[in-house]
């Protein structure tokens, strides 16, 4: 299974994203934390070189937590900062505040130098589609969020949120990367819902997710539809097809609104706390 997808819309938006660039101080890059990897935009390192940079491990309430652990190591070690989320309940989000600022340090120490104060922290909020910026942006900024308009230097419409005296952001849209050089990339991207479901082909993409959660969660799939965890991938989609009643005319199995359950309860965490990226 090959999974591309790379509307002309975002061609249009990573250019805007390195014109914004030079506009800020810290990226604020959201990852899906079942993917850390998978969700990072390569591009986002090479418009973002030179500038602070803050990994939010969002969706962490729907991941492996032993796994969050390590990717937050792993991260920390290459030299972000870096902070687990779920923008949804809004757990983490205390702590975002007292990292940006530890991760500004140096410019906050350049202004204090050259007789700036109070300058607020320009940050952008950058990501794949689907890995919840806005739904961060809504929770962070809570009731206080106000559009501060536009800016000298910024393009015209362009709109920053002013979270408090300190800290700004600019929202940008989700872009992807023209090609996933690694097939199972796609496939975990497509996994997560970054990718169009209507573009894919659902049936054979949870073949592979029933192949990985056998692999690496055991019992999950007999936990959940109480079926036993032995043949082939495809018994088992068959399995879940007759625990759920998914038949069309002539008690044909109707694998493709089975594959919609498989991947509803996936997503919302109902197959319990899963990551498909391990360190």
């Amino acid at each position: 299974m090959n999974v591309q997808w790379y509307p002309g819309h975002m061609t249009k938006a990573k250019r805007q994203m390195q014109e914004d660039i030079k506009l800020i101080d810290l990226i604020i890059e959201l990852v899906d934390a079942r993917v850390p990897l998978s969700s990072r935009n390569p591009d986002i390192d090479e418009l973002g070189k030179n500038k602070s940079r803050l990994i939010l491990l969002n969706k962490a309430d729907l991941a492996d937590e032993r796994q969050n652990e390590a990717w937050k190591a792993f991260f920390q070690e290459k030299g972000f900062f870096v902070v687990k989320v779920d923008s949804r309940s809004g757990s983490g989000m205390k702590a975002i505040q007292n990292v940006i600022q530890e991760a500004c340090k140096e410019k906050i120490e350049r202004d204090r130098r050259r007789g700036i104060k109070n300058r607020p922290i320009r940050a952008m909020v950058a990501g794949i589609p689907n890995v919840g910026k806005s739904t961060f942006i809504n929770t962070f900024a809570g009731k206080a969020c106000t559009k501060t308009g536009n800016k000298p230097g910024v393009t015209k419409g362009k709109q920053w949120i002013r979270l408090n005296k300190g800290v700004e952001l600019l929202d940008t849209p989700g872009i992807l990367w023209p090609k996933f050089e690694d097939r199972e990339v796609g496939i975990r991207l497509a996994c997560v819902g970054s990718v169009k479901d209507d573009i894919l082909n659902m049936e054979e993409l949870s073949l592979n997710l029933i192949g990985f959660l056998r692999e690496k969660y055991p019992g999950a799939l007999k936990g959940r539809y109480g079926i036993e965890e032995e043949g082939s991938n495809v018994n088992l989609l068959e399995g879940i097809a007759r625990a759920r009643g998914c038949l069309k005319k002539g008690e044909e199995l109707d694998y493709a609104k089975t594959a919609g359950i498989l991947f509803e309860d996936f997503r919302s965490g109902r197959l319990g706390r899963i990551t498909l990226e391990w360190v």
